[in-house]
Order: C-alpha cells, then sequence, then structure tokens
C-alpha cells in the first residue's frame, strides 16, 4: 500500500492521470468531494470510528452481494460482489490514480473474505455476519457523529458514500507524509465549506 501511496507522489506533479491532465475534472471532483467529507470530519474520534465502521459496512455489503453468482470466470466462482467491487474501483482510481490503486489492500482482502464466508457458511450465516457488520458499522459512525456535533456527510449528496473509504486512504497517505499537496488543498477548500456552511 506505501507503495502505491508513494507512487501517487511521484507522478502527481507531472500532469498525469487524474492530477493535472486530461482528468482535470475528474481531479477537481475528487477534490471538492474530498473537502466536503473532510468538513464534516473534523473531530479526531469521529476518523477514528470510521477507520472501523466504514471496513465493516463495506464488508457487510460485499458478503450480502457474494451470494448472488454470475457464474463461473476462469475458475473463480463470480459474483455481483465481485462486479460491483471491480466498478467501485475503477471510479476510485478514475478520481485519483495513487490512491484509488491503493484501496486494492481494501478490495481484494474483503473480496476473498467475503467469498469465504458464504461458501463455508449457510446463507443464514452468511446474512447474519452481514446484518451485525452494517449495523454494527453504522452504530460506529453514528457514535463518532454525535461526537462531531454533525450529521453524516451523505445526508447532505450521496456521492459522499464512495467518498468515505477514499478518505481513509487519504488519511493514511497523509499521516506517511505523503500526497502533501492533496492535503493542503482539500484542508484549504475544507475550511472555506465549513465558513460558508456557518459551522
Amino acid at each position: 500500500m506505501t507503495v502505491l501511496l508513494q507512487f501517487s507522489t511521484r507522478f502527481a506533479p507531472l500532469g498525469l492521470f487524474s492530477w493535472r491532465g486530461g482528468s482535470r475534472m475528474a481531479s477537481d471532483l475528487f477534490d471538492r468531494q474530498m473537502a466536503m467529507y473532510t468538513s464534516f470530519h473534523r473531530d479526531g474520534r469521529n476518523r477514528l470510528t470510521h477507520f472501523f465502521g466504514i471496513p465493516a459496512i463495506i464488508l457487510a455489503v460485499l458478503l450480502v452481494l457474494a451470494t448472488v453468482p454470475l457464474g463461473s470466470i476462469g475458475g473463480w466462482p463470480a459474483t455481483l460482489a465481485d462486479l460491483v467491487a471491480l466498478l467501485v474501483w475503477l471510479l476510485w482510481i478514475a478520481l485519483d490514480l495513487g490512491l484509488g490503486l491503493a484501496m486494492a489492500v481494501v478490495v481484494i482482502p474483503g473480496l476473498i473474505v467475503a467469498h469465504a464466508v458464504v461458501a463455508a457458511g449457510s446463507g443464514w450465516v452468511t446474512w447474519t455476519v452481514a446484518a451485525v457488520l452494517f449495523v454494527g458499522g453504522w452504530a460506529l459512525q453514528l457514535v463518532g457523529h454525535a461526537y462531531e456535533g454533525k450529521r453524516p456527510a451523505f445526508l447532505s449528496n450521496l456521492f459522499q458514500l464512495l467518498i468515505g473509504p477514499m478518505f481513509l486512504m487519504a488519511e493514511t497517505a497523509f499521516a506517511l507524509g505523503l500526497r502533501s499537496g492533496l492535503k493542503h488543498r482539500v484542508e484549504a477548500a475544507a475550511d472555506a465549506y465549513f465558513s460558508r456552511a456557518g459551522r
């Protein structure tokens, strides 16, 4: 993951991919959405709950989708979880190449676990595990937003549901001292958004 995050830093100044080249629209969209998400997640306790809540929700969704088979591809029992995960992953890559590629550390293990649970247990087990993860994940995030004193960002913009996982990856990159340019842009825009919203 660190290598992928470093990759995004190395090539960001060159105007490639989603930074300052032909995909400027994607870059601007990502910056705006990240700024909005950041403005709803200033409290460290809120951010911490999201580092546990969001992966739990992602796994819950993958578990449910993995119960819908689509056939076999190269010996792999493809399911709706694989298709949806691939499409979302491609969207993340389009928004930001480095962070999007790094999301593989979430997508791939999530798919492996989802397939393993579905294969090993009954439908009742799968749905029970998914329900516990889903409810638990949202409960954690609601606790975080209680600390924050703000409602979840997706209530203002449903696209924020897709930004949440990228926000966590970006926070990881920032903690490692990577993507400082993105960090400064997002924080400045988040401050402006926060001021305009009067929060």
